[in-house]
């Protein structure tokens, strides 16, 4: 879908905007077949084949701080992956304010039962920011069951008291437990998938110990957690990465993929 064919989202802050243009632009060009798992213009994901067989599929969800974002600003992502023979989906979910916890959840899992059905074969998820929160969350509650792993950049993994958070997002409603039951941290389910948790060492200064505290929490909870510090990057600098070949995170995030295989 083209921007101008969704609905109107909340107003994005002036960094926020050029990050959405600057997604849109890498994105230009790269063609995937697009499908749709709900009748709401955002329950909508594009898929992206290697031209030889796939080893894998990694399912992507964009960021937005829970309220703005489009499965196409990930597609930039799709060539680093599809050319070392990775299935690339990108999948969108509905925002809010209009739509609160645990919504657009539940829309990330029929993008991931979609992605079951209609690919198959190892599953790999993950996320950017608010979609990596929500990679996160599916991994966290559903265990080594539905996924081989979860790779998160600058994910959010807990809410409410101690996150660091300045304001408590608005896509959690007006229900104050639906902090701790939206928080990854504190949804730990044995076995757990291993994790894959990055984030740029300039990023959202409550997002770097969140990262640390969560990747602690999976290894005390007896999974595997791997940290990737991406030197430099900002929140919007380490999404950028997720399409770069020879940049920091591509190489770690094929090989964390390959080590899981089935």
């Amino acid at each position: 879908m083209k921007r101008h064919e969704y609905p109107k989202q909340e107003p994005l802050s002036p960094a926020g905007e050029a990050y959405g243009d600057e997604c849109w632009r890498r994105g230009e060009g790269i063609e995937g077949d697009e499908f749709a798992f709900g009748a709401d213009p955002y329950q909508r994901l594009m898929r992206f084949e290697p031209q030889g067989p796939s080893l894998a599929t990694l399912l992507f969800w964009h960021g937005g701080g829970w309220t703005s974002g489009y499965k196409e600003w990930m597609a930039f992502m799709a060539p680093a992956f599809t050319a070392s023979g990775i299935t690339f989906v990108t999948a969108g979910y509905r925002l809010a304010p209009q739509h609160v916890f645990p919504a657009a959840l539940d829309d990330c899992v029929s993008a991931l039962a979609w992605t079951r059905e209609h690919v198959g074969g190892d599953i790999f998820i993950g996320g950017h920011s608010a979609g990596g929160h929500y990679a996160a969350l599916i991994a966290a509650r559903g265990g080594a069951s539905v996924t081989r792993g979860c790779l998160a950049i600058s994910g959010v993994f807990e809410f409410g008291e101690g996150s660091g958070l300045s304001m408590r997002p608005r896509f959690l409603g007006a229900d104050p437990s639906a902090d701790r039951i939206a928080s990854p941290r504190f949804a730990l389910r044995a076995p757990l998938p291993p994790f894959h948790v990055a984030y740029g060492t300039q990023d959202f200064p409550h997002l770097i110990p969140q990262g640390q505290r969560f990747a602690q929490a999976v290894r005390e909870a007896g999974g595997n957690a791997e940290e990737l510090p991406l030197e430099g990057r900002t929140n919007f600098t380490a999404s950028y990465a997720g399409g770069e070949v020879d940049g920091p995170w591509v190489p770690s995030a094929l090989a964390f993929m390959r080590r899981h295989l089935s």
